[in-house]
């Protein structure tokens, strides 16, 4: 405990040039503390100490959430979060630590992009994930509202009218507004035309079938005009990262210190395509460091120079659920 303990404080003081060294650190106390990814690490015949940079470490298929519980030493858990389990139906598990930590990684990813959180008041318009248990995004908006002006912030299930009329409340009060939904509740608030200029509209993906998956420049397309702004923001999260990365512009996401993306080779999943290819997604999480750091994701995207990277779509045979899964159509 002691070492996860010393691992999570470094984490979210880390550097840009120091996480490569810190990566491989965690990679090392995951691997002998970690079974099921320890186990994964036998089965491909990897020895954790010949393993010196990030090109080397195996990133353990996503799905192992399904079906394990995938935690780094021995503690017992204060909570956990679990995926929509649309599609299938079988449901991701992320159990966490230490739920603290979690929420001062997800305000320090935000408030780096977005300023303090206490300058916003927070709308969130999250039908279906408000309307089950242990979702991670609802965790989030819920922390984010603590820390915002409480009395302005709140939830909405379908309630466009309400919804609308506080929008009005928080321009009278002069506070910034960040409005963030998951895609269909967004696209039936636009359809019905409503003006959100001068907020901050964050959606997080998810037709959650509802409505016909649509890419993402086609959404924003139509989110843009419907609700009267120039720009979409996004999010990128998962049940299984405690850390998320947010688009503040044409799709393009921006990752704490602490998260990388890396894309694999389609044809090679233990390969790394270069920068401009599309491929499949691959996260280095370090505040994962209580469960797996390093993780395969379904989804496929583009990586660039600058450190930022795309989310193109899915896999076509995985099942669509949790942030940010739009298709091509």
């Amino acid at each position: 405990m002691k070492n996860l303990k010393d691992l999570q404080s470094r984490v979210l003081q880390l550097s840009p040039a120091d996480f490569e060294d810190l990566a491989l650190e965690v990679f090392n106390f995951q691997a002998q503390e970690n079974v099921v990814y320890g186990e994964y690490l036998q089965h491909l015949n990897v020895e954790p100490s010949e393993v010196s940079a990030i090109s080397g470490i195996p990133f353990m298929p996503i799905d192992f959430f399904k079906t394990k519980s995938v935690r780094a030493g021995q503690w017992t858990e204060e909570g956990y979060y679990e995926s929509s389990g649309t599609g299938y139906g079988v449901r991701s598990r992320h159990y966490i630590q230490d739920i603290g930590f979690y929420q001062q990684g997800a305000q320090k990813a935000f408030e780096r992009l977005y300023g303090p959180l206490s300058q916003f008041a927070i709308l969130a318009l999250l039908p279906s994930y408000l309307e089950r248990e242990h979702s991670s995004l609802v965790a989030m908006a819920d922390f984010f509202m603590s820390k915002a002006d409480s009395k302005l912030s709140g939830f909405y299930l379908y309630e466009h009218k309400a919804l609308l009329e506080q929008v009005e409340r928080v321009k009278k009060a002069g506070k910034k507004l960040l409005l963030i939904g998951v895609s269909f509740a967004l696209l039936d608030l636009a359809e019905e035309g409503a003006d959100l200029s001068g907020a901050i509209v964050m959606e997080t993906g998810g037709m959650k079938g509802r409505r016909k998956e649509m890419i993402r420049a086609e959404l924003h397309e139509v989110l843009k005009k419907g609700l009267g702004i120039a720009q979409i923001h996004s999010e990128y999260g998962m049940t299984e990262l405690l850390s998320q990365a947010y688009a503040r512009r044409e799709g393009l996401f921006e990752t704490p210190p602490w998260m990388k993306v890396y894309i694999r080779d389609l044809n090679d999943p233990f390969s790394f395509v270069n920068f401009g290819r599309s491929g499949g997604v691959n996260v280095v999480d370090l505040a994962n460091v209580h469960s797996c750091a390093f993780v395969e994701t379904q989804d496929i995207g583009i990586s660039h120079p600058n450190g930022t990277f795309e989310i193109l779509g899915r896999f076509d045979n995985s099942e669509i659920r949790g942030c940010n899964l739009l298709l091509f159509s």
